[in-house]
């Protein structure tokens, strides 16, 4: 049931009591992976978000010292994703919803004495609600040390891989995304469905944009006919492995970060 965790770093592994009596607990890291089941075009299957949290976790985790106590939750496959609503196959939840499980999972592992939880979204549509738990339920526990992170944000060479339009456009299902699944699921990529595609219709010359400083709303359908958005018939599995590599590189110093963290208290100065 581990997947891509490390049976030793995954917290369903552990037993009430090894929870009970674990040294240290308010600095113990707790991750919970957070992805989606949503379209990513006709080549690559809809669990690619989850799939990639997992195993970027998993990776990262491998790398960690072992003297750092960081555990893995189950990843929460079911995101905030109804911009690919209109593609068969796609399971979403409302943001409302999905603020409700997050909620009620954090304060479970408040309950149980752990004060540190990081939730490690790789889904582009729900980086709000990461950010909204984390200061709701810091809010409401003082103590509660919450990271809403990313999982592209860590250090990575993926800019040393893609071309500058795949990176300014290549937003779903494209380059980057193909190679870590031909890395990670390979026997579950379909290359000879692979499509590139951009955009449609984009504003031009105009300081709006799909993601930036001054977004629009927009759902795939709007953007795409096949659900991909970049090129993924450049996708290598060379690439994949680099890029996993080097984002688990990055998350080990996130990790490390994370546990050395103390709560700034200007208020107590």
């Amino acid at each position: 049931m581990h997947g891509f965790i490390p049976p030793e770093r995954f917290f369903p592994y552990l037993t009430w009591t090894d929870i009970r009596d674990m040294p240290d607990k308010e600095n113990v890291v707790i991750v919970q992976p957070v992805g989606a089941i949503e379209q990513h075009g006709p080549h690559l299957p809809i669990v690619v978000d989850s799939a990639i949290a997992t195993a970027i976790l998993g990776k990262a985790l491998e790398k960690l010292e072992p003297e750092i106590p960081a555990y893995a939750l189950p990843c929460q496959c079911y995101g905030k994703s109804n911009e690919h609503w209109h593609f068969p196959g796609t399971i979403t939840l409302t943001a409302q919803t999905l603020i409700t499980v997050l909620m009620e999972v954090a304060e479970s592992i408040y309950r149980a004495g752990f004060r540190k939880l990081v939730l490690l979204n790789a889904h582009g549509g729900q980086p709000q609600i990461m950010e909204i738990v984390a200061r709701d339920l810091h809010q409401a526990k003082e103590d509660f040390l919450v990271f809403p992170l990313f999982s592209w944000r860590a250090p990575h060479i993926g800019s040393e891989l893609l071309s500058q339009k795949e990176k300014e456009l290549g937003i779903h299902a494209g380059d980057a995304e193909t190679s870590v699944l031909l890395s990670l699921l390979p026997d579950q990529v379909k290359m000879d469905r692979a499509v590139a595609e951009y955009p449609h219709g984009l504003p031009e010359d105009s300081l709006l944009s799909m993601e930036g400083k001054l977004p629009f709303a927009w759902t795939t359908r709007d953007l795409s006919r096949s659900g991909v958005l970049g090129d993924a018939t450049v996708a290598t599995k060379e690439k994949g492995d680099r890029l996993m590599d080097s984002v688990s590189d990055g998350w080990v110093k996130v990790l490390r970060d994370v546990y050395r963290f103390q709560q700034p208290q200007a208020w107590k100065s």
